[in-house]
């Protein structure tokens, strides 16, 4: 149920196999990437006392079906606009379909959204124009960023003051090494243009993080590659957990809503 605070957060579906956040200010709400169907974010949401007819937007970071399945859907059920750039629309139209509304962005740009101020910004994905995001209400800000396969400096600049990062720590090296995907991907994962490890996102989260931050929330975490346990132990080692709640977004549940 939200409260009436400046920033929410909450977690819908984090992983492989499909991703969505649900971000709200005071008077608008916008859900960040809808990689599961429609009829199961309706549910996912509908847990958490919240409502796709309530959505000012959907936001979309890129192509990928794990980030798109249910965007179309959810656009033409509740004629919500979704924001998208260009490249990735390009890339994506025929996994969306018809829709009603579309908004552009480009990264290095930033937009509103009702009382949210959206800065997106470019990062290292094997996509055609991938974005993060930071959130700003007010003198509130949060951070968003998956799908990365390098902190470049750009990342680290925008990612830094935040009171919230929403952050993926993907993949454990030695699983990952040892584990049955094939050569090939197991290069993609590790690569440039694939995803953070958890040591990666610790010491990343070590670099940038301020007085400000207060909660961070890991994600995209791979099933086979990771645990929620191995994420939150070696991330936890570059973090002061006593003034930082550290928290792990799933892929079969939401979780819990952050007010700020």
């Amino acid at each position: 149920m939200k409260k009436n605070c400046g920033l929410s957060i909450c977690p819908l579906a984090s992983g492989s196999q499909g991703n969505s956040v649900f971000v709200s200010g005071e008077k608008s709400s916008i859900l960040i990437d809808a990689g599961l169907s429609g009829i199961e974010i309706e549910r996912r949401m509908s847990a958490k006392g919240l409502s796709p007819d309530s959505l000012s937007a959907i936001v979309v970071t890129h192509e990928h079906t794990d980030h798109v399945k249910g965007a179309g859907i959810l656009s033409r059920r509740f004629n919500v606009p979704v924001y998208i750039n260009k490249k990735t629309w390009q890339t994506a139209e025929k996994k969306l379909g018809r829709l009603e509304a579309v908004e552009y962005f480009e990264c290095g740009t930033s937009f509103e959204i009702g009382d949210l101020k959206l800065n997106p910004f470019s990062i290292s994905h094997d996509a055609a124009d991938p974005a993060a995001f930071t959130f700003q209400h007010k003198n509130l800000k949060i951070g968003l960023a998956t799908d990365i396969g390098i902190a470049t400096n750009l990342v680290k600049e925008h990612l830094k003051g935040c009171e919230l990062l929403y952050i993926e720590a993907n993949h454990d090296p030695e699983m990952l090494i040892n584990g049955s995907y094939p050569w090939f991907l197991k290069q993609r994962v590790k690569g440039r243009k694939g995803h953070l490890s958890n040591e990666d996102t610790g010491a990343l989260l070590s670099e940038i993080m301020g007085e400000n931050l207060k909660h961070v929330i890991l994600s995209h975490l791979s099933f086979e590659n990771n645990t929620p346990e191995k994420a939150r132990q070696t991330v936890g080692r570059f973090l002061n957990t006593s003034q930082i709640t550290l928290d792990v977004a799933m892929q079969d549940r939401p979780g819990e809503m952050v007010f700020l």
